[in-house]
């Protein structure tokens, strides 16, 4: 089972980069045919695990993915399943 894995923890608070980083990690899981992402956004005050999902609901990144699990046991992190 193929994955790949972007942990945010480097820009947390850096918007850009973090959009950049999302949008690069679905375009290579798309191309790479991978299983499924794993998102590590934290666990902090759930500001970035938030935006990470609204990035992740926008129309044009969710026709790429089936569908998005956040982990039961780790609420810092996202699987995004393809």
């Amino acid at each position: 089972m193929a994955k790949l894995k972007l942990d945010l923890h480097e820009i947390f608070n850096k918007g850009k980069q973090i959009d950049d980083a999302l949008n690069d990690i679905i375009d290579e899981a798309v191309e790479r045919r991978v299983d499924f992402v794993e998102i590590i956004p934290g666990k902090g005050s759930g500001q970035l695990k938030k935006k990470v999902q609204r990035f992740l609901m926008q129309k044009h990144i969710k026709e790429k993915y089936k569908r998005l699990e956040n982990d039961s046991k780790n609420h810092g992190r996202i699987f995004v399943h393809f």
